[in-house]
């Protein structure tokens, strides 16, 4: 009995020793395949990450077709690459294409100083004979009005030679503090004179106390006279035009409200671009000018329109402008 016992230990040992190879074994195992499954793509994930912050944008990992978690990870980080490449040439193009506007503009204004120095001068001189020669013409002459319509096309001329002008060579503001409502007034006052030809009525209307403004008057009287001829040009039969001033916070707010076609949803986040226009016979200068004296003044300008029923173009500029501080 003693022997027997003393042997019976021997089978078990043994087969401890094989689970605990077995089990060794697959420990081994489970940690290659958690080796090439796991850890390689997430060291090449790593890598490639350091490579796009390094600014390359071609990177892609090798992983992204595994058809697990693994794999949709992968295939994540290559679309997230792609969109980053894809955003990186849009945003070259365009600061290309503002380069050579840019250039473009630099071209424009020596172009603008020639036409104005060739161009002015003699049309000044056919404005004259045309007022000379219309004075000599008898009252019921049929001429008459040919002549007035001449002399209104060298006053749309010179217009657009100031518009190129101001394009190319805009002048800062001098700003100063002063009333506001008479500056928006006196360009409602001259557009009424264009107006009264289409039997169209400009109301101008002042809401609340507006205090004076710090800005350029002759520079804003512009702006307002633009957005008042635009909208009598958009009205094809009589209406209304409105006009308002009034106070929001410390900014003066001005709007220009018409009853004309309106502008396409299409069109109108272009209104404000150089050389857009939807007119015929327009340069697409004004409401491009318009912005650019706006946002000197630190302000704003909107516009909102539905075809068939009207724009509104809202302008709203600082009572105070901010000052930069001192050096």
């Amino acid at each position: 009995m003693l022997v027997s016992s003393s042997l019976a230990p021997g089978p078990r040992s043994g087969v401890i020793a094989v689970a605990a190879g077995g089990a060794f074994v697959v420990c081994v195992a489970v940690i290659m395949v958690l080796a090439v499954m796991v850890r390689r793509p997430m060291l090449e994930l790593q890598e490639k990450i350091a490579q796009v912050q390094m600014g390359d944008l071609n990177v892609r990992v090798s992983f992204s077709d595994r058809n697990d978690e693994i794999g949709d990870l992968g295939k994540d980080f290559n679309d997230m690459v792609a969109q980053l490449k894809a955003s990186r040439e849009e945003i070259q193009r365009l600061h290309q294409t503002q380069m050579s506007r840019a250039e473009h503009f630099a071209t424009l204004g020596e172009l603008a100083a020639g036409l104005a120095h060739e161009i002015r001068n003699p049309l000044a001189g056919i404005a004259g004979v045309l007022d000379i020669a219309s004075r000599d013409l008898p009252d019921s002459s049929p001429a008459r009005s040919v002549m007035e319509d001449a002399k209104q096309e060298a006053v749309q001329i010179n217009r657009i030679l100031t518009d190129l002008l101001d394009t190319a060579r805009p002048k800062p503001p001098q700003f100063r503090v002063t009333d506001i409502v008479g500056t928006a007034e006196h360009a409602v006052m001259f557009a009424r004179q264009q107006a009264v030809t289409k039997r169209i009525n400009i109301e101008f209307e002042v809401k609340g106390s507006v205090p004076p403004v710090e800005h350029d008057p002759g520079q804003i009287n512009q702006v307002l006279l633009n957005l008042l001829l635009n909208a009598i040009q958009s009205m094809d039969k009589p209406g209304v035009i409105g006009v308002a001033v009034s106070r929001n916070d410390d900014m003066a707010v001005i709007t220009v409200k018409d009853q004309g076609k309106g502008i396409a949803p299409e069109h109108l986040p272009n209104i404000f671009r150089p050389f857009f226009t939807t007119k015929g016979h327009g340069t697409g200068l004004g409401l491009s000018l318009a912005r650019r004296t706006v946002e000197s003044h630190g302000g704003t300008i909107q516009a909102q329109s539905e075809p068939g029923r009207g724009t509104i173009f809202t302008v709203e500029i600082p009572i105070r402008r901010a000052r930069e501080p001192a050096s």
